[in-house]
């Protein structure tokens, strides 16, 4: 049987990259899934590819009102919800004497109080599903910050905290809450990460040094956590922030 038979997912930022391989990963294992992103010409052709069990929404992270009616009318589409990823971020990478409030500001609504509140919209509708799963996407950054990257890895600290919180004051309700710390994933999120680094060829001699394992991952690689945190398999796994970094941090 699909480990996520019968499941109603919503994957909040799945237009590329981590999200788009979690959310064709969910409907591989048996998900109906709906995506939403910013990104809409992307995110529709994402859903297009992935086939009839996966839909589109357009939603702005960083607007209150456009997660509201994103998370509801997933949940609609759907016929209720049983699984949240909040996978929607916003990375500025540079100096920290150079980082502005506005890039400070900026990233901790898309990567933090957008989490907050689509976490909070999705309570009533994982209640009503006898419970559920919210897997938030931190980073390797989190736990370990680097140079660059300041207020970026605050923010995704940030979700790192919630998450715990979360996690105690839903367990009541069988609702599970974990985050992800992805570490060096090969997309172009991390393309202003590795502008800093001073580019691509720089940004693997790097890797070669931190990474135990030598290498980034791809995606592909870093959903079927996703999915095992999704799935009834992890009924007893909650508010932990699981690392897939290769081995960096230990």
């Amino acid at each position: 049987m699909a480990r996520l038979a019968n499941k109603r997912v919503l994957v909040i930022g799945a237009a590329s990259g981590i999200g788009r391989a979690v959310a064709e990963a969910a409907v591989a294992e048996g998900a109906r899934v709906v995506i939403a992103d910013l990104a809409e010409e992307a995110g529709r052709a994402t859903a297009q590819a992935i086939g009839p069990a996966c839909d589109f929404l357009r939603c702005d992270v960083g607007d209150e009102e456009s997660i509201v009616a994103t998370v509801a009318e997933a949940a609609a589409r759907l016929g209720g919800l049983d699984g949240l990823v909040n996978n929607a971020g916003l990375m500025r990478a540079g100096p920290l004497e150079s980082m502005t409030a506005n890039d400070w500001d900026r990233m901790m609504a898309v990567n933090g109080r957008g989490v907050f509140i689509a976490t909070r919209e999705a309570i009533r509708h994982l209640k009503a599903s006898g419970g559920g799963s919210v897997v938030n996407t931190a980073s390797l950054a989190a736990k370990r910050g680097g140079p660059g990257i300041s207020g970026y890895a605050a923010t995704k600290g940030a979700v790192m905290a919630f998450t715990t919180a979360a996690a105690l004051e839903l367990a009541p309700h069988k609702i599970r809450v974990n985050s992800v710390c992805p570490g060096f994933i090969d997309t172009p999120f991390n393309n202003p990460a590795i502008d800093f680094m001073g580019g691509r060829a720089e940004q693997e001699k790097i890797v070669k040094i931190m990474v135990p394992l030598g290498r980034q991952a791809i995606p592909e690689e870093v959903a079927p956590l996703y999915v095992y945190l999704l799935s009834d398999e992890s009924g007893y796994v909650t508010a932990q922030a699981l690392s897939i970094d290769g081995g960096v941090y230990n």
